[in-house]
Protein backbone atom coordinates (compact mmCIF):
# COMPACT_ATOMS: atom_id res chain seq x y z
CA UNK A 1 0.00 0.00 0.00
CA UNK A 2 1.11 3.21 -0.95
CA UNK A 3 2.28 5.55 1.82
CA UNK A 4 2.18 9.41 2.10
CA UNK A 5 6.28 9.27 2.13
CA UNK A 6 5.64 7.72 -1.88
CA UNK A 7 2.97 9.95 -2.76
CA UNK A 8 5.58 13.26 -1.85
CA UNK A 9 3.02 16.72 -2.90
CA UNK A 10 -0.07 15.91 -4.04
CA UNK A 11 -2.46 18.46 -5.62
CA UNK A 12 -6.18 17.40 -5.75
CA UNK A 13 -8.54 18.84 -8.77
CA UNK A 14 -12.07 19.00 -7.59
CA UNK A 15 -15.32 21.45 -8.58
CA UNK A 16 -14.28 22.85 -12.11
CA UNK A 17 -16.75 24.01 -14.40
CA UNK A 18 -19.30 20.76 -15.79
CA UNK A 19 -23.13 20.20 -14.88
CA UNK A 20 -21.43 18.06 -12.03
CA UNK A 21 -19.60 20.64 -10.03
CA UNK A 22 -21.61 20.05 -6.90
CA UNK A 23 -20.70 16.39 -6.84
CA UNK A 24 -17.34 16.88 -7.01
CA UNK A 25 -16.61 19.30 -4.62
CA UNK A 26 -18.40 16.49 -2.39
CA UNK A 27 -16.11 14.32 -3.85
CA UNK A 28 -13.26 16.24 -2.85
CA UNK A 29 -13.82 17.31 0.13
CA UNK A 30 -13.92 13.37 1.38
CA UNK A 31 -11.05 12.81 -0.57
CA UNK A 32 -9.01 15.93 0.98
CA UNK A 33 -9.91 14.70 4.53
CA UNK A 34 -9.00 11.12 4.01
CA UNK A 35 -5.53 11.97 2.31
CA UNK A 36 -4.64 13.93 5.13
CA UNK A 37 -5.99 11.33 7.60
CA UNK A 38 -2.88 9.59 5.97
CA UNK A 39 -0.64 12.15 6.36
CA UNK A 40 -0.41 13.40 2.78
CA UNK A 41 0.89 16.89 1.99
CA UNK A 42 -2.11 17.87 -0.28
CA UNK A 43 -3.30 20.97 -1.73
CA UNK A 44 -6.62 21.65 -2.84
CA UNK A 45 -7.58 23.02 -6.41
CA UNK A 46 -9.98 24.14 -8.41
CA UNK A 47 -9.86 24.71 -12.24
CA UNK A 48 -13.17 27.20 -11.88
CA UNK A 49 -10.81 29.81 -9.54
CA UNK A 50 -7.65 28.70 -9.32
CA UNK A 51 -4.92 29.30 -12.04
CA UNK A 52 -3.10 26.72 -13.90
CA UNK A 53 0.27 28.49 -13.02
CA UNK A 54 -0.49 27.20 -9.80
CA UNK A 55 -0.11 23.41 -11.43
CA UNK A 56 2.83 24.11 -13.63
CA UNK A 57 4.75 25.69 -10.37
CA UNK A 58 3.70 23.87 -7.21
CA UNK A 59 6.14 21.44 -7.57
CA UNK A 60 3.18 18.45 -7.42
CA UNK A 61 4.41 14.71 -7.42
CA UNK A 62 1.43 13.29 -8.38
CA UNK A 63 -2.39 14.45 -8.89
CA UNK A 64 -5.84 12.88 -7.43
CA UNK A 65 -8.59 14.04 -9.82
CA UNK A 66 -11.74 14.41 -8.20
CA UNK A 67 -13.24 16.17 -11.30
CA UNK A 68 -16.42 15.04 -13.02
CA UNK A 69 -18.01 16.24 -16.59
CA UNK A 70 -16.67 18.00 -18.93
CA UNK A 71 -13.23 19.57 -19.00
CA UNK A 72 -12.51 17.01 -15.94
CA UNK A 73 -13.28 13.80 -17.29
CA UNK A 74 -12.92 13.95 -20.85
CA UNK A 75 -9.03 14.11 -21.08
CA UNK A 76 -8.72 17.64 -21.07
CA UNK A 77 -7.21 17.97 -17.73
CA UNK A 78 -5.51 15.17 -18.26
CA UNK A 79 -3.69 16.39 -21.04
CA UNK A 80 -2.57 19.46 -18.94
CA UNK A 81 -1.24 17.41 -16.51
CA UNK A 82 0.57 15.10 -19.15
CA UNK A 83 2.27 18.21 -20.37
CA UNK A 84 3.77 19.33 -17.07
CA UNK A 85 4.60 15.65 -15.90
CA UNK A 86 2.51 15.00 -13.23
CA UNK A 87 1.07 11.56 -12.55
CA UNK A 88 -2.62 11.51 -12.19
CA UNK A 89 -4.94 9.39 -10.92
CA UNK A 90 -7.48 7.55 -13.62
CA UNK A 91 -7.76 6.71 -17.02
CA UNK A 92 -5.23 8.84 -19.63
CA UNK A 93 -6.39 11.36 -22.39
CA UNK A 94 -7.58 8.90 -25.31
CA UNK A 95 -9.31 6.70 -22.65
CA UNK A 96 -11.15 9.62 -21.05
CA UNK A 97 -12.01 11.39 -24.13
CA UNK A 98 -13.41 8.18 -25.92
CA UNK A 99 -14.80 7.56 -22.28
CA UNK A 100 -17.32 10.81 -22.07
CA UNK A 101 -19.35 10.26 -24.83
CA UNK A 102 -21.25 7.55 -24.23
CA UNK A 103 -22.24 6.92 -27.74
CA UNK A 104 -18.59 6.40 -28.98
CA UNK A 105 -18.06 4.43 -25.87
CA UNK A 106 -20.72 1.95 -27.49
CA UNK A 107 -19.21 1.54 -30.64
CA UNK A 108 -15.78 0.61 -29.08
CA UNK A 109 -17.83 -1.84 -26.92
CA UNK A 110 -19.78 -3.59 -29.83
CA UNK A 111 -16.35 -3.90 -31.91
CA UNK A 112 -15.17 -5.75 -29.14
CA UNK A 113 -18.45 -7.77 -28.55
CA UNK A 114 -19.83 -6.05 -25.64
CA UNK A 115 -23.38 -6.29 -25.07
CA UNK A 116 -25.13 -2.90 -25.01
CA UNK A 117 -28.02 -1.63 -25.41
CA UNK A 118 -29.73 -0.42 -28.65
CA UNK A 119 -29.84 2.89 -29.69
CA UNK A 120 -29.42 5.80 -32.06
CA UNK A 121 -27.70 9.70 -31.84
CA UNK A 122 -29.94 12.24 -32.15
CA UNK A 123 -30.17 16.09 -32.54
CA UNK A 124 -32.46 18.65 -30.98
CA UNK A 125 -33.96 19.60 -34.23
CA UNK A 126 -34.60 16.00 -35.87
CA UNK A 127 -37.49 15.96 -37.99
CA UNK A 128 -41.22 14.22 -36.95
CA UNK A 129 -39.90 11.23 -39.28
CA UNK A 130 -36.77 10.34 -37.25
CA UNK A 131 -38.75 10.65 -34.26
CA UNK A 132 -40.90 8.41 -35.41
CA UNK A 133 -38.72 6.13 -36.96
CA UNK A 134 -37.20 5.68 -33.41
CA UNK A 135 -40.67 5.42 -31.38
CA UNK A 136 -40.97 2.24 -34.04
CA UNK A 137 -38.05 0.50 -33.90
CA UNK A 138 -36.72 0.98 -29.99
CA UNK A 139 -39.89 2.36 -27.97
CA UNK A 140 -41.45 -1.09 -27.29
CA UNK A 141 -40.70 -1.18 -23.99
CA UNK A 142 -39.88 2.72 -23.67
CA UNK A 143 -36.82 4.89 -24.10
CA UNK A 144 -34.12 6.45 -22.25
CA UNK A 145 -32.88 10.05 -23.56
CA UNK A 146 -29.76 11.22 -22.31
CA UNK A 147 -27.25 13.98 -22.95
CA UNK A 148 -24.38 11.81 -25.07
CA UNK A 149 -21.52 13.58 -23.02
CA UNK A 150 -22.90 14.57 -19.64
CA UNK A 151 -23.07 12.42 -15.97
CA UNK A 152 -24.44 11.98 -12.80
CA UNK A 153 -28.25 11.35 -14.77
CA UNK A 154 -28.48 15.45 -15.45
CA UNK A 155 -30.68 15.61 -18.71
CA UNK A 156 -31.98 12.44 -18.51
CA UNK A 157 -34.96 11.86 -19.43
CA UNK A 158 -37.26 8.23 -19.33
CA UNK A 159 -40.45 7.77 -21.59
CA UNK A 160 -42.05 4.84 -20.45
CA UNK A 161 -44.97 5.20 -23.49
CA UNK A 162 -42.98 7.36 -26.05
CA UNK A 163 -44.32 9.38 -28.77
CA UNK A 164 -43.25 11.88 -31.22
CA UNK A 165 -44.69 14.45 -28.79
CA UNK A 166 -42.78 13.04 -25.58
CA UNK A 167 -39.73 12.24 -27.32
CA UNK A 168 -39.41 15.76 -29.16
CA UNK A 169 -39.60 17.52 -25.59
CA UNK A 170 -37.33 14.97 -23.96
CA UNK A 171 -34.32 16.05 -26.63
CA UNK A 172 -35.04 19.70 -26.30
CA UNK A 173 -34.46 19.02 -21.88
CA UNK A 174 -31.34 16.99 -23.22
CA UNK A 175 -30.36 19.44 -26.35
CA UNK A 176 -29.61 22.01 -23.05
CA UNK A 177 -26.69 19.93 -22.19
CA UNK A 178 -24.89 18.87 -25.47
CA UNK A 179 -26.46 18.92 -29.52
CA UNK A 180 -26.11 15.03 -29.18
CA UNK A 181 -28.24 12.91 -27.34
CA UNK A 182 -28.18 9.23 -26.88
CA UNK A 183 -31.90 7.33 -27.33
CA UNK A 184 -31.65 4.22 -25.95
CA UNK A 185 -34.37 1.48 -25.45
CA UNK A 186 -35.54 1.47 -22.15
CA UNK A 187 -34.50 -1.82 -20.26
CA UNK A 188 -37.14 -2.86 -17.61
CA UNK A 189 -35.10 -4.90 -15.94
CA UNK A 190 -32.23 -4.78 -12.53
CA UNK A 191 -29.96 -1.96 -12.34
CA UNK A 192 -26.13 -3.00 -11.15
CA UNK A 193 -23.35 -1.07 -11.02
CA UNK A 194 -19.41 -2.48 -11.17
CA UNK A 195 -16.15 -0.76 -9.81
CA UNK A 196 -13.29 -1.11 -11.48
CA UNK A 197 -9.48 -1.37 -9.77
CA UNK A 198 -6.85 -1.51 -11.81
CA UNK A 199 -8.62 -3.60 -14.39
CA UNK A 200 -10.02 -5.95 -11.68
CA UNK A 201 -13.81 -5.86 -11.24
CA UNK A 202 -14.65 -5.38 -6.95
CA UNK A 203 -18.26 -7.19 -5.91
CA UNK A 204 -21.05 -6.25 -8.07
CA UNK A 205 -23.51 -3.47 -6.12
CA UNK A 206 -27.28 -4.02 -7.52
CA UNK A 207 -28.71 -0.33 -7.35
CA UNK A 208 -32.56 -1.03 -5.60
CA UNK A 209 -34.17 2.59 -6.55
CA UNK A 210 -37.67 3.21 -5.83
CA UNK A 211 -39.64 2.68 -9.16
CA UNK A 212 -36.37 2.62 -10.71
CA UNK A 213 -35.76 6.15 -10.69
CA UNK A 214 -31.72 6.49 -10.26
CA UNK A 215 -31.40 9.85 -10.81
CA UNK A 216 -29.54 12.95 -9.53
CA UNK A 217 -31.73 13.57 -6.39
CA UNK A 218 -32.24 9.87 -5.72
CA UNK A 219 -27.91 9.29 -6.35
CA UNK A 220 -27.02 11.65 -3.66
CA UNK A 221 -29.24 13.35 -1.36
CA UNK A 222 -31.71 11.28 0.70
CA UNK A 223 -32.36 7.30 1.48
CA UNK A 224 -34.86 6.03 -0.71
CA UNK A 225 -32.22 4.03 -2.39
CA UNK A 226 -31.19 0.32 -1.37
CA UNK A 227 -27.78 -0.94 -2.66
CA UNK A 228 -27.06 -4.72 -2.18
CA UNK A 229 -23.40 -5.22 -1.95
CA UNK A 230 -22.86 -7.50 -3.16
CA UNK A 231 -25.71 -8.16 -5.68
CA UNK A 232 -28.35 -11.03 -4.97
CA UNK A 233 -26.76 -12.73 -7.83
CA UNK A 234 -26.35 -16.49 -8.55
CA UNK A 235 -22.04 -16.83 -8.83
CA UNK A 236 -22.21 -17.94 -12.26
CA UNK A 237 -23.80 -14.78 -13.21
CA UNK A 238 -21.64 -12.70 -11.15
CA UNK A 239 -18.87 -13.66 -12.51
CA UNK A 240 -20.36 -12.70 -15.79
CA UNK A 241 -21.13 -9.02 -15.19
CA UNK A 242 -17.54 -8.88 -13.88
CA UNK A 243 -15.67 -10.17 -16.48
CA UNK A 244 -17.92 -8.19 -18.88
CA UNK A 245 -16.90 -5.20 -17.51
CA UNK A 246 -13.46 -5.75 -16.98
CA UNK A 247 -13.00 -6.62 -20.91
CA UNK A 248 -14.99 -3.10 -21.34
CA UNK A 249 -12.60 -1.36 -19.35
CA UNK A 250 -9.36 -2.97 -20.87
CA UNK A 251 -11.12 -2.26 -24.41
CA UNK A 252 -11.18 1.51 -24.02
CA UNK A 253 -7.37 1.28 -22.88
CA UNK A 254 -8.24 2.48 -19.22
CA UNK A 255 -6.16 2.68 -16.29
CA UNK A 256 -6.33 3.01 -12.43
CA UNK A 257 -10.03 3.13 -12.05
CA UNK A 258 -13.61 3.62 -12.99
CA UNK A 259 -16.97 2.48 -12.17
CA UNK A 260 -19.54 0.97 -15.41
CA UNK A 261 -23.37 0.71 -15.02
CA UNK A 262 -25.01 -2.85 -15.94
CA UNK A 263 -28.15 -3.29 -16.71
CA UNK A 264 -30.16 -7.21 -16.78
CA UNK A 265 -32.65 -7.65 -19.15
CA UNK A 266 -35.49 -10.23 -17.64
CA UNK A 267 -34.07 -13.08 -19.71
CA UNK A 268 -30.63 -12.56 -17.87
CA UNK A 269 -28.86 -11.63 -20.21
CA UNK A 270 -26.55 -8.02 -19.28
CA UNK A 271 -25.69 -4.59 -21.09
CA UNK A 272 -23.35 -2.03 -20.30
CA UNK A 273 -24.49 1.28 -20.29
CA UNK A 274 -21.68 3.59 -19.67
CA UNK A 275 -18.55 3.85 -18.01
CA UNK A 276 -17.68 6.58 -15.32
CA UNK A 277 -13.88 7.22 -15.53
CA UNK A 278 -13.53 9.64 -12.48
CA UNK A 279 -16.51 7.66 -10.07
CA UNK A 280 -17.72 9.84 -7.89
CA UNK A 281 -16.42 9.70 -3.82
CA UNK A 282 -19.23 11.35 -2.07
CA UNK A 283 -21.12 9.88 1.11
CA UNK A 284 -23.43 7.91 -1.24
CA UNK A 285 -20.87 6.91 -3.91
CA UNK A 286 -20.33 3.46 -5.31
CA UNK A 287 -16.75 2.88 -5.38
CA UNK A 288 -16.23 2.98 -1.81
CA UNK A 289 -18.74 0.46 -0.72
CA UNK A 290 -17.48 -2.06 -3.76
CA UNK A 291 -14.64 -1.46 -1.81
CA UNK A 292 -15.08 -1.89 1.54
CA UNK A 293 -16.51 -5.29 0.98
CA UNK A 294 -13.05 -6.47 0.16
CA UNK A 295 -11.62 -4.72 3.27
CA UNK A 296 -10.34 -1.52 1.84
CA UNK A 297 -11.90 1.52 3.74
CA UNK A 298 -12.56 4.87 2.42
CA UNK A 299 -8.83 6.21 3.03
CA UNK A 300 -7.52 2.92 2.03
CA UNK A 301 -8.36 3.37 -1.36
CA UNK A 302 -8.07 6.83 -1.93
CA UNK A 303 -4.26 6.03 -1.44
CA UNK A 304 -4.81 2.57 -3.59
CA UNK A 305 -5.68 5.13 -6.42
CA UNK A 306 -2.51 7.66 -5.69
CA UNK A 307 -0.28 4.82 -6.36
CA UNK A 308 -1.46 4.02 -9.36
CA UNK A 309 -1.39 7.23 -10.99
CA UNK A 310 0.73 7.54 -14.35
CA UNK A 311 0.69 10.07 -17.12
CA UNK A 312 0.49 8.88 -20.54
Amino acid sequence: MTDSKQTGRVVLLMGGVSSEREVSLMSGEGVLKALRSQGVDVTPFDPKTDSLEVLEKGGFDRAFIALHGRLGEDGTIQGVLNYLGIPYTGPGVTASAVAINKELTKTVWREAGIPVPRGVLLHPQAGDDVLEKTVAELGATGLVVKPARDGSSIGVTKLAEPTVGSLRAALAAAGERDGDILVEEYIRGREFTVALLDGKALPVIEIRAPEGDYDFQNKYYGDAVRYDCPADLPEARAAEAAALCEKAFAALGARGWSRIDVMQRPDGSFALLEINTSPGMTPHSLVPMAARAVGLDYAALCMKLLGLAATD
